[in-house]
């Protein structure tokens, strides 16, 4: 551990660039994503260093263009993946061994890289392999990561050095030692954000762990460059093992079954988490130590609104809220509690503004959104919209189009339903669908119990209101609902530094990626007490007579 004080400075949030029409950075990524139309590269392993190709390929094609490949990705089997976990074996002690400092700055090589000669070319691979706008890649792949890197530094340095025991007394000298784990951590990725799947497992390496990430099939291109990003930043080969795979409950018992593994970090759905947990707690007699889980899963996310709520701008954040990158946030909006006096303006105003939105190719400006990822989450959203038409509690009031002709697009859609229990207010849809439940105005404390039951999850959720004691009552009563509670503002857009994320119950462990409280899950500490002068008799002075 290096004995370097204050070495890094406060950081602060990377500034989202805006992308207006004739700015240099529009310029820049019209080019860049004509550059990259061009192109199909094959991605790789990446193991202990070494770029493997197994021959075995995978076509990853454009959301909103699905006939048109953009890369062709290798797959791992069982050989290669056994072949990572000894790689992540052998690195450890070195990597662990290396002064928090010189581990530091490799990681923030790579994110003055990322906002700097990197930016564009992240942008648009992002663009394109996850069909998001230049405006939501922006947040995300950039400035995202970045921030997720240049804070988790901070944050190491605070947790070396501030988490020492008190002032020792005489003769003594207590410490503590933040180790990493014994043993790899396991990095399950999801496609919707390249900055989690940067994030996931580069937090456990930056404390000294090493790691096998496992992407999503479906964000193979942009993921693909955060690890070349991690490697141009000088990353030791080994410390993560990048690993693309067509069957992954089969990597995830080999990885599991191993007594190296040590920690498990997801992001993804609830089923699949508790599945692995199940596989954890089946193998616990093989592992070396206690394995370390974290994971942030699924959410139904809400927008309660009082009577005294401003309705333009409970309009805005469901609009944003709900239908940004389709829906496809783990804290998008997908409930709404409206009392009845506000719901014919309400109404109105979005149905008038959803009309207005363009949905299409992300590379076109003008389109607020793009394709769903893929044709099952295409099916998964059309399902919903068309038992919401047959149904006798809810009804379609604004969107419900469906088109997979060229790539799978599903129309922001509103519904409002009479049945609070009704699927689409319980059940996580992931796509862009907002129902509204419309309440009588005198039953705003028993609509935010029913907000409270009706769902499992508990990750994020907002209330809009301009009476303060409206604001103070849900914020009391919604209290376990949420784990990120926003106040007049929609329940998406947390940012690294301001609020951080993670929900419980359904939702996950609530470990808030991007504050030091995910970085402790990656220590294991010890305690350290030297005696200056030991006893070199055993009695004591009370056995005197």
């Amino acid at each position: 551990m290096s004995n370097a004080i204050s070495t890094f400075p406060t950081p602060v949030n990377e500034p989202v660039r805006q992308y207006l029409a004739g700015s240099p950075e529009r310029r820049a990524i019209d080019l860049e994503l004509k550059r990259q139309s061009g192109d199909i590269p094959e991605i790789p392993l990446v193991i202990g260093g070494k770029e493997i190709r197994t021959g075995r390929l995978q076509d990853v094609v454009l959301p909103h263009d699905h006939r048109r490949v953009i890369a062709r990705a290798h797959l791992a089997g069982e050989a290669e993946i056994e072949m990572a976990i000894r790689a992540a074996v052998e690195v450890q002690e070195a990597w662990a061994a290396m002064p928090y400092t010189s581990r530091a700055a490799i990681f923030m090589k790579a994110a003055e890289m990322l906002a700097g000669s990197r930016r564009v070319l992240m942008n648009a691979a992002t663009m394109r392999n996850q069909s998001k706008t230049a405006h939501q890649s922006e947040i995300d792949a950039v400035c995202e990561l970045v921030d997720f890197i240049r804070f988790n530094v901070k944050y190491m340095e605070e947790i070396y050095q501030g988490y020492q025991p008190p002032v020792s007394p005489t003769g003594f000298w207590n410490q503590l030692e933040c180790r990493p784990l014994e043993g790899f951590v396991y990095a399950v990725t999801p496609f919707n954000f390249t900055s989690i799947a940067g994030n996931l497992p580069h937090s456990p390496a930056l404390m000294g762990n090493t790691a096998l990430w496992k992407p999503a099939p479906t964000s193979l291109l942009s993921n693909w460059c955060v690890m070349r990003l991690f490697m141009e930043a000088g990353l030791p080969g080994g410390v993560i093992n990048f690993i693309p795979v067509a069957d992954a409950p089969a990597m995830s018992r080999q990885v599991i079954a191993s007594e190296h593994f040590a920690g498990l970090h997801f992001t993804g759905s609830t089923a699949v988490f508790r599945h692995l947990w199940k596989e954890i707690a089946a193998q616990i007699d093989r592992h070396r130590t206690y394995p370390r889980i974290v994971g942030e899963t699924g959410g139904k996310d809400f927008i309660v609104a009082h009577a005294s709520a401003d309705v333009a701008a409970l309009a805005c954040a469901i609009i944003r809220g709900a239908f940004e990158y389709q829906g496809q946030k783990c804290s998008a909006a997908s409930r709404a509690y409206v009392p009845r006096s506000l719901w014919p303006d309400l109404r109105d105003r979005l149905c008038g503004e959803i009309a207005t939105i363009r949905v299409g190719d992300p590379a076109d400006f003008r389109n607020f959104m793009g394709a769903v990822i893929h044709e099952a989450a295409f099916d998964r959203c059309r399902g919903y919209i068309e038992r919401a038409r047959a149904s006798t509690s809810t009804r379609v009031i604004a969107g419900g189009g469906c088109d997979g002709s060229t790539g799978w697009f599903v129309e922001p859609t509103l519904l409002e339903t009479t049945d609070p229990q009704y699927e689409s207010m319980r059940e996580e849809i992931f796509g862009p669908i907002m129902t509204v439940f419309v309440y009588d105005d005198d039953a705003y404390d028993e609509t935010l119990a029913l907000c409270d039951r009706t769902s499992p999850y508990g990750l994020t959720g907002s209330i809009f209101a301009s009476d303060g004691l409206a604001v103070l009552k849900a914020q009391n009563l919604l209290r376990n609902a949420a784990g990120n509670f926003y106040i007049n503002d929609k329940p998406t857009g947390a940012v690294v530094g301001q609020q951080p994320f993670g929900g419980s119950r359904a939702s996950g462990t609530n470990d808030k990626a991007g504050s030091p409280l995910n970085l402790l899950r990656w220590i294991s500490p010890r305690t350290i007490k030297e005696s200056f002068d030991p006893p070199v008799d055993y009695r004591y002075p009370w056995l005197e007579t």
